[in-house]
């Protein structure tokens, strides 16, 4: 039977037990009640562990880690702090292997600790903000406490039942919100050379950030674009209300934009709740390659740290730092470079600190997050380089012709090495 309550009554000594696991809602959708009443009572309990995704609240502090591990799949948004301190712990997966792994029990999950919307007349609960891995650790976990929150938007797609949760703490709290990322010249540039590849009908899917923020402001002049994406911010908002986003054209799944997470701010919410041209779905769905492989005319955006001349990606880690994760773009890389009519676009600005450090690199500092054999385009703001299909000299050839002009001369050696090698 559930046990209801308010945030003040709630006990997690009565559902956890010394050493659990427990996995976090994440991204807008962090239960923020739960984190803060585990962050208060967990060094009473002992031994516990967290995993989440992704983090925005900024409760997940070093300070709040010396009560439990915490461990994610990279260092997205707050959890950067945690990762500097040296108090993260890194599990290297794509996104879409974090439900299965879940389900299987490779990942354990002793706990669920999610936030959901209030209950429909059939007393089902919708995931609300985030559906990705949502479904797999309350299906899989020994307790499940649900944040049921009055201003979560009720969306179409994932639902819980009540029945599956142990213990629902009820609140009426606004949730976590991501403001748009300030744009600037460069992201612009960027983004111009990345529209060229969108045209009419196309399926989007991007993060979020200003790259893709700059991106999404260029295409209200094209028709009946669609969307199947990990993630969408507040820039589809303006798309489908200038009637530009339809899905008309999609094979699947027409007239409804397909999401796992919703970031950004109350505008998104509102314009989600109870919306029947969104379905929220978990990764299962959106990441998954049979899905993905029926998708025509899709277009991916990935960002990086830097890239080398023969097109390996690195979008996780710059010499010690940590700083971002696998996320979902492998997934969608593939998905892009293989639909018909499609692109997978990978953007980054030239250069990093300050100008002085070339992101388009002879070595990566980091490990490879999506390998050279599945790029397709790279943009930087000097341009984009088309590199499938392209052999290596080639693609360093193109690489040297978006990297800053004032690393270009150092490039060019490096790549007129690799041309008299061919490889």
């Amino acid at each position: 039977m559930t046990v209801h309550c308010a945030p003040e009554d709630l006990d997690l000594s009565r559902f956890l037990e010394p050493g659990d696991r427990i996995v976090l809602g994440q991204a807008c959708g962090e239960p923020t009640t739960l984190v803060e009443a585990l962050i208060e009572q967990a060094a009473g309990i002992g031994g516990l562990s967290v995993f989440i995704a992704t983090s925005f609240s900024g409760l997940l502090t070093p300070e709040a880690a010396d009560a439990f591990e915490v461990s994610s799949m990279g260092a997205i948004g707050a959890l950067r702090t945690l990762a500097k301190a040296h108090r993260l712990s890194v599990v290297p997966c794509h996104v879409s292997q974090v439900g299965p792994m879940i389900e299987s029990g490779v990942l354990a999950c002793d706990a669920a600790f999610v936030q959901v919307s209030p209950a429909d007349a059939e007393g089902d609960h919708g995931c609300g903000l985030i559906s990705d891995y949502v479904g797999a650790a309350a299906a899989r976990a020994r307790v499940v406490i649900a944040e049921v929150n009055d201003l979560v938007p009720r969306t179409h797609g994932e639902t819980l039942p009540g029945s599956a949760f142990d213990c629902a703490v009820h609140v009426a709290r606004p949730p976590v919100e991501v403001p748009p990322a300030r744009i600037g010249p460069i992201d612009e540039a960027i983004a111009a050379h990345a529209a060229a590849y969108i045209g009419d009908g196309a399926v989007l899917q991007t993060g979020v950030g200003a790259v893709p923020d700059a991106l999404l402001r260029l295409l209200h002049d094209r028709r009946d674009l669609g969307v199947h994406s990990g993630m969408i911010g507040d820039g589809l908002v303006d798309l489908v209300e200038a009637g530009v986003v339809t899905n008309a054209r999609k094979k699947t799944d027409q007239g409804v934009s397909i999401n796992g997470a919703l970031i950004g701010t109350r505008r998104l919410y509102d314009f989600a709740d109870r919306n029947p041209a969104l379905r929220m779905c978990a990764t299962s769905y959106t990441h998954d390659p049979a899905v993905l492989a029926q998708v025509e005319r899709l277009v991916t955006v990935n960002s990086a740290l830097e890239v080398d001349l023969t097109g390996q990606v690195n979008a996780e880690q710059s010499g010690t730092a940590y700083l971002g994760g696998t996320g979902g773009q492998v997934d969608f890389v593939r998905a892009g470079s293989r639909s018909p009519g499609g692109h997978a676009l990978m953007v980054l600005p030239s250069t990093a600190k300050n100008g002085t450090v070339s992101r388009i690199t002879t070595a990566l500092s980091g490990p490879v997050t999506t390998a050279r054999s599945d790029i397709d385009v790279v943009i930087t703001e000097y341009g984009a380089a088309e590199l499938k299909g392209r052999t290596l000299a080639e693609r360093a050839r193109r690489l040297v012709a978006i990297a800053h002009p004032d690393f270009r001369e150092t490039l060019e050696r490096e790549a007129d090495a690799l041309r008299r090698r061919g490889f």
